[in-house]
């Protein structure tokens, strides 16, 4: 599979399925990732093989993001967990201005 991640570069990565594990609000595991668009300990925005995921939440962490297999791993208090529709990155720069006006 050939992806373009947000800066324009192609990358070939194995076919993988979305999905997504919550653990007691305080873990995720989101499978199927393309890219991480940004992070803070409020908001993770990324690029699934099935649209934009925000996660929401404070004292968020990234402990372990591999795109090469299309894995991410959060930890922190999760609020929680929202989707956009799949597009190109027009809209998901609009999602941003969105988020941090």
């Amino acid at each position: 599979m050939t992806a373009v991640n947000h800066m324009g570069e192609e990358k070939r990565r194995s076919v993988s399925r979305h999905s997504l594990q919550v653990d007691r609000r305080e873990n995720v595991t989101v499978t199927g990732m393309i890219d991480v668009i940004s992070f803070d300990e409020e908001s993770i925005i990324g690029e699934t093989e099935m649209g934009i995921i925000i996660i929401r939440g404070a004292n968020l962490h990234v402990k372990r993001v591999n795109l090469e297999n299309g894995e991410l791993i959060v930890s922190g208090e999760i609020d929680g967990i929202t989707y956009e529709n799949p597009s190109g990155g027009v809209r998901a720069k609009s999602l941003l201005g969105r988020l941090f006006k």
